[in-house]
């Protein structure tokens, strides 16, 4: 790695990191804009003003935004998020059991989703212009176009309603094994795939196409070389970034479509909590969840940007 490619490696995370502080003055901001008290929502509707108002100089909420910012953002840092403002237990841990449910969904759906998309993009690409590329590009374009909440819906009156194959609520007991958990993710894994395989495959299609357009392809095609070797020699090695890109692209997607799929099908994961945690008014958590959604985010873009800037030849051999 060279200098340069150095120098931009470091730039991309330090603006990862200048966007990270962004985001934590915007969902703070945004939570303390949001309407209803916290204290009020734990004592009920029936308590005296005296007793909300020393609930919420306990809880610290009497305290100038400003200064519950810095020392909520100073905590964070340290990887303490803080203490849950409904059931007093530690956010961190709450956010741990339900994140860990969150990202086996998510790994499911990235193993299932992503050699799918993977294939029928990149042979999407060599046969452009074929029935089959016209076909997926049809089918890939109608799945884009549905949302995730009427897939959801869709899913449950075929599959729980009318054929009672699946479930339709993702109940997890602690003794649950493997196949009944994967029979309990069936349909948050259908519904979030269905997104993910069509719009990375568009994705893909476009990169590896582009690459098959390029001069050094057509040389390559002149000297002989097999239709095989042209992809997997010259098309595919040059599309990486781009492929990279595609990949964090949508698999970030997972991060708003999970929100839908977890509420719809009760699955506890992190995105549910977070749902749960903006009707009780426990801002400390909603915080806490929306930054981690942000940190994910970030990471998964600046894993492909970093992907993207390595696997360059420009920035390889200047």
């Amino acid at each position: 790695m060279n200098s340069r490619m150095g120098r931009l490696i470091a730039n991309r995370l330090l603006v990862s990191v200048a966007t990270l502080l962004f985001v934590s003055i915007v969902v703070f901001g945004a939570t303390q804009l949001l309407p209803g008290d916290v204290a009020q929502a734990i004592l009920g509707q029936s308590a005296t003003p005296e007793a909300v108002a020393g609930l919420r100089t306990a809880l610290g909420l009497d305290q100038p935004a400003f200064q519950r910012f810095v020392f909520w953002l100073a905590n964070l840092v340290t990887g303490d998020a803080g203490i849950s403002l409904v059931n007093r237990q530690p956010i961190g841990d709450l956010i741990w059991k339900r994140l860990s449910s969150s990202l086996t969904l998510a790994g499911i759906v990235a193993v299932f989703a992503v050699p799918i998309a993977l294939f029928l993009g990149i042979t999407s690409a060599v046969w452009r212009g074929s029935i089959y590329d016209r076909l997926v590009g049809i089918v890939t374009v109608s799945i884009v176009s549905v949302p995730e909440f009427l897939v959801a819906t869709l899913a449950v009156l075929v599959f729980a309603v009318h054929l009672q194959w699946l479930p339709a609520l993702s109940f997890l007991p602690a003794s649950a094994t493997w196949p009944q958990f994967l029979r309990a993710v069936a349909m948050p894994v259908m519904t979030l795939s269905f997104v993910v395989i069509a719009q990375m495959a568009r994705m893909t299609r476009a990169a590896v196409t582009d690459a098959l357009r390029s001069p050094y392809v057509e040389m390559a095609a002149l000297k002989g070389a097999s239709p095989a070797r042209i992809v997997m020699r010259h098309a595919l090695p040059n599309t990486v970034g781009a492929i990279a890109n595609a990949t964090a692209l949508s698999l970030s997607y997972l991060l708003g479509g999970v929100i839908i799929a977890e509420t719809i099908f009760n699955y506890p994961g992190i995105a549910k909590l977070m749902v749960d945690s903006v009707a009780m008014r426990d801002m400390p958590v909603v915080q806490a969840c929306a930054m981690v959604f942000c940190a994910v985010y970030l990471l998964l873009v600046t894993t492909a940007d970093i992907v993207a800037i390595l696997s360059n030849p420009r920035l390889r051999h200047p």
